[in-house]
């Protein structure tokens, strides 16, 4: 059978994922009475709610005697390193851009990745039933970007398909009244454009893995495109390892992929996209090969992380109330298996404490490890992120980020301060439409931490940001970036009453509403001053014979201001840490003693 592998790229949020639902049903892959869900790809509950994608995902389908393996990569700059490695495993890439949003940061990213292994691309102008649709410029600005990117003549020489993946139509014409029912045109350009797979059947084995899965049952999976020869379950094999040595193990699984299921077979050929189980600690870019004839392919390039965070267990008065796994071996299981799957994720345990160093590639990707392990019942605290700084050649640097800002016209000026209060560099800007522009900057990475919530308030939430990974530059002089007001923090344990927020109202914002359980050192608001202060959020009403607690039913008291977890993350200072359980996101000073972290405090303005 002819095959076709290919990966589908863009910018986050231009359609990748529903293009492929939309390939999925008009390959007839589905049953005609089988319930399908739509980004039926993002499978895990994150990934729905968000409206992301945040791991690579490989499906398969069969058009016209043709398997076409697809590969829905990840949209967001934190999950870049997985379309990186991708490439290796496809023969051609559909790029997927807005027919309104055009180009953006990722656009950029995951096309040169593309175009530097080799790929030509087939441009798909997604969303074109949008009454704001501009595909004749959007299109424009892609050969710009190629021509930029340093495209060759026949990558510049791209096919073009217009689709609506939502409504599962398509067309090789830019006037939306020509769409078409089905996937058919582009699938057709697919098995036109992207060229077959080498399907050496005769020559030694070579099978090199671009991405893990991980299963308790079997350990690590290796999955990627078996560049030449064949492979079979049950056989020994050698896997020539990163560092140079060589390993042999037994195949136990092997597994092939159509629609959404991971299909067990006996054996698999040079072309195929497959999946590999019997090496316990298989990693990205090592080669599977025969005994006696190792021939090591290139080592795939795995990106380094460029933030880390401290993980710890939770140390507060209220641990073990909420989650069932709180112990150190727990958490340290659980970051390990993690790093099984996620090679862009580095953990190392701080010496005898119950901390751990994380290493990853933007705070998205934190976010998501902590929001996956508070729902599977984990307790654990984490510390504020921080860029990792890396020595070159005798000079300190850190990493660069671009960053592209859409946002009204009126509030642009706000977010110039911004950017340059945190040491950006513009490189561009425009006018996009009458009442929107775009502004394009360099800046670095530790200038990006907590730069979002004052980035809504200041565009009123009608903002958006796009960032990717530049390079490594040496370190700017720019003083810590923190949060410029201090916080209101609660200097007794118990429930906190509706009398004592009545009073604590004029110091500043309450995070707490009354009846919450409170400990000694939890931050239970932001304060109106630039200097933390110490409050009692317990304190009952006096009674007396005069005076009836009911008294209390009649305090009228504001909405507190309810913190997701990302915005805890970027609210907190470096004395401050976000603790984490299945029921409760928590703000708190390192420090819960009123009076101990009084005096650390005037020790640390005196050294200053």
């Amino acid at each position: 059978m002819e095959i076709r592998n290919v990966a589908i790229i863009a910018h986050v949020d231009h359609g990748k994922t529903t293009l492929v639902d939309s390939l999925l049903k008009s390959s007839h892959t589905f049953r005609d009475n089988q319930v399908v869900e739509t980004c039926v790809m993002d499978s895990n509950a994150i990934e729905r709610e968000r409206g992301i994608t945040i791991l690579a995902k490989n499906t398969a389908i069969k058009y016209n005697d043709v398997k076409i393996n697809i590969l829905d990569t990840p949209g967001h700059a934190d999950f870049g390193g997985e379309v990186e490695r991708i490439m290796s495993m496809v023969d051609g890439v559909v790029l997927v851009v807005d027919a309104y949003e055009g180009t953006m940061p990722q656009t950029r990213f995951v096309l040169k990745k593309a175009l530097e292994a080799g790929r030509r691309p087939i441009v798909v102008v997604n969303k074109i039933d949008k009454p704001s649709a501009r595909p004749a410029e959007v299109l424009d600005e892609v050969l710009e970007l190629l021509m930029d990117l340093g495209a060759d003549d026949s990558q510049l020489d791209f096919p073009i398909c217009y689709t609506s993946a939502i409504n599962n139509t398509s067309s090789l014409n830019p006037d939306p009244a020509t769409q078409q029912p089905s996937m058919a045109n582009l699938l057709d350009l697919i098995i036109k454009h992207v060229p077959a797979p080498n399907q050496d059947v005769n020559s030694p084995l070579q099978f090199q893995p671009a991405l893990l899965d991980y299963n308790d049952f079997v350990g690590r999976i290796g999955i990627g495109r078996i560049v030449r020869g064949t492979i079979k379950n049950g056989q020994t094999v050698s896997c020539c390892r990163t560092d140079g040595s060589v390993k042999q193990f037994k195949v136990q699984k092997l597994y092939s992929f159509f629609g959404l299921d991971r299909i067990e077979v006996a054996e698999a050929s040079a072309g195929e996209i497959i999946a590999v189980a019997g090496l316990t600690d298989i990693s990205v870019g090592e080669t599977i090969c025969p005994i006696g004839q190792e021939e090591p392919l290139p080592l795939i390039a795995v990106t380094e992380p460029t933030l880390q965070m401290t993980f710890g267990t939770n140390t507060s008065p209220f641990c073990g109330k909420d989650g069932k796994l709180v112990t150190a071996s727990k958490i340290e299981d659980r970051l390990m298996r993690e790093v099984q799957k996620d090679v862009s994720l580095r953990v190392e345990r701080i010496g005898n404490a119950e901390e751990w160093v994380v290493s990853g590639r933007g705070e998205l990707h934190f976010s998501v490890l902590i929001e996956n392990m508070r729902r599977e019942g984990y307790e654990f605290q984490v510390s504020r992120p921080h860029a990792i700084l890396k020595e070159v050649d005798g000079i300190m640097c850190e990493p660069y980020e671009e960053v592209v800002v859409d946002a009204p016209s009126e509030c642009i000026g706000s977010v110039i301060e911004l950017l340059g209060n945190r040491k950006g560099i513009m490189k561009h800007m425009e006018n996009t439409t009458d009442t929107q522009s775009r502004v394009i900057y360099e800046i670095p990475s530790r200038g990006l931490i907590g730069f979002n919530t004052d980035f809504m308030t200041v565009t009123k939430g009608y903002g958006i940001i796009s960032h990717s990974f530049l390079d490594y530059r040496p370190m700017e002089n720019m003083n810590a970036v923190k949060r410029s007001i201090g916080v209101l923090v609660s200097m007794a344990q118990g429930q906190s009453t509706a009398y004592a927020l009545g009073q604590l109202e004029d110091r500043g914002i309450m995070f707490i509403e009354p009846g919450e359980e409170i400990y000694e050192g939890m931050i239970v608001g932001q304060s109106n001053r630039d200097l933390d202060m110490a409050v009692n959020v317990v304190k009952a009403k006096q009674q007396t014979n005069t005076r009836s607690s009911n008294k209390d039913m009649t305090v009228v008291l504001k909405r507190p201001m309810i913190l997701t977890q990302e915005q805890c993350l970027e609210f907190i200072n470096d004395d401050e840490l976000v603790e984490i359980t299945p029921n409760h996101i928590r703000l708190r000073k390192k420090i819960l003693d009123t009076t101990e972290r009084k005096k650390y405090d005037a020790r640390m303005r005196d050294s200053e």
